[in-house]
């Protein structure tokens, strides 16, 4: 789809999985939030596992591909982007989200790149959780965010 201006934009950075990719897509459709996959993705949007996934929303959801982080970033590194991240030292839920806002999260493997992290340091937050755990599963850890954006917005446009 056509890269437009959304309150709440999900930024997935080299996605890997493709069931967590169409359950994030499933979220974003739910929401009103825009989706945006950075390449390269290990998997194409053609796959099976991903369009399961996401069920039959794919046609209520604004999503946006780019090339690299590069790519995404020469686009929208000026805007409000919160990166998500294991790495972080402040709550997700100590953050008032403006408007438009960007939440990014990374690979399963590997997170986001550490060059990224250290690019925005005053924007990397965390989902509090036991410390002899990893994360949370990517699509658990992305409905937590974007709920949280709503929920301050007190779910304005959901019902």
């Amino acid at each position: 789809m056509k890269d437009t201006v959304n309150a709440v934009n999900i930024v997935l950075v080299e996605p890997e999985i493709p069931q967590n990719t169409g359950n994030i897509a499933r979220t974003c459709a739910a929401t009103g939030a825009a989706l945006h996959l950075v390449k390269p993705m290990g998997f194409t949007p053609t796959d099976a596992k991903l369009k399961r996934a996401g069920l039959d929303y794919w046609d209520k959801l604004d999503i946006t591909y780019y090339e690299s982080l590069a790519d995404f970033l020469a686009r929208h590194g000026q805007d409000a982007l919160f990166l998500f991240s294991a790495h972080g030292e402040k709550s997700f839920a100590d953050v008032v989200y403006p408007k438009p806002v960007y939440l990014l999260f990374g690979r399963e493997s590997s997170g986001l790149p550490a060059s990224l992290r250290a690019a925005y340091p005053d924007r990397l937050l965390r989902i509090p959780m036991r410390d002899d755990l990893r994360c949370l599963n990517l699509s658990n850890a992305v409905a937590v965010a974007v709920y949280e954006v709503f929920r301050q917005g007190r779910f304005a446009g959901l019902h």
